[in-house]
């Protein structure tokens, strides 16, 4: 999540920059003005992003302290305001990500006034964490794990709004919960699993999509992203920018704990062929083995 705010003043090639392996990408916003966020959203789609994503369900107290985030639940009208000056300045979709409600709200009230009312300023899809946000009494990673998960509510959102793209959202740790999961939805998003495992997904184009052909193995993937670290490397970005994020990679499989042993010990003088001697070190052990 990057504050509109952010987009319109700060720098644009650090903050939006992406790779175009990455595509299809979306970016999500923070924020609570809608000719801001218009504004950001512009900037978005003219930087080549697929997809605006309006966060609605981020409970940190920061975002608290911007008006934005999982507090806008208490006020749907402007998150459809927000929407539509969006949607008007963009022609890439709008999204919504939220929450099913917040403190003392009534999830089975304040879910469905805020899906009507963006639905009807034009947005299509909506993905919903299945929990509410309690903002005065959990932290935020307390709010990751700690209210209750209600999947039916937002099964029965589908089954009532069929015209909508609901995507599940919340407390998704495996293939297999997902594929049970959005039987009765448009589509899960894994979160935290994924971050943590990231080769949990490596399976995915095959088993929800029908897309036959063998996964890249772990190697590949690191080898890959060895590649993508050396361009970027050369143009200032720091290895643990990059690696910070790939400690999981190997998680579950012989080498793991070399793995990210081998990036941690190396990070604070890091260079753009840091993967490359993880894997050599993975391999080494493996052989051992």
């Amino acid at each position: 999540m990057i504050t509109a705010d952010a987009v319109i003043h700060g720098k644009r090639d650090k903050l939006l920059g992406f790779d175009r392996a990455e595509h299809p990408v979306a970016l999500q916003l923070g924020g609570s003005d809608p000719e801001k966020l218009a504004m950001a959203a512009k900037i978005g789609a003219d930087f080549g992003y697929d997809e605006i994503n309006l966060n609605v369900g981020c409970p940190s107290g920061r975002v608290q302290s911007g008006a934005f985030g999982a507090c806008l639940m208490k006020t749907p009208e402007l998150v459809r305001d927000c929407v539509a000056g969006m949607r008007a300045a963009v022609r890439i979709p709008v999204t919504v990500k939220c929450r099913i409600g917040v403190d003392d709200q009534i999830p089975e009230e304040s879910l469905f006034t805020l899906v009507d009312l963006v639905a009807g300023a034009g947005c299509e899809t909506f993905i919903v964490h299945a929990r509410k946000a309690l903002l005065d009494g959990l932290s935020p990673k307390e709010n990751r794990s700690v209210p209750p998960l209600e999947y039916d509510l937002v099964r029965r959102l589908k089954r009532e709004r069929p015209d909508l793209t609901i995507v599940l959202n919340g407390g998704i740790e495996t293939i297999n919960q997902a594929q049970i999961l959005s039987q009765d939805c448009d589509g899960v998003m894994l979160g935290r699993a994924a971050y943590g495992e990231p080769y949990i997904l490596a399976t995915v184009d095959e088993e929800f999509f029908g897309n036959a052909g063998a996964a890249p193995s772990r190697e590949e993937v690191a080898l890959q992203m060895s590649e993508y670290l050396k361009q970027q490397f050369e143009l200032g970005v720091r290895a643990h920018s990059v690696t910070r994020h790939m400690l999981g990679l190997y998680h579950g499989a012989p080498g793991a704990r070399v793995w990210r042993r081998y990036i941690s010990e190396h990070a604070p003088l890091a260079r753009g062929d840091i993967l490359d001697g993880a894997v050599d070190a993975v391999r080494a052990v493996r052989v051992d083995a």
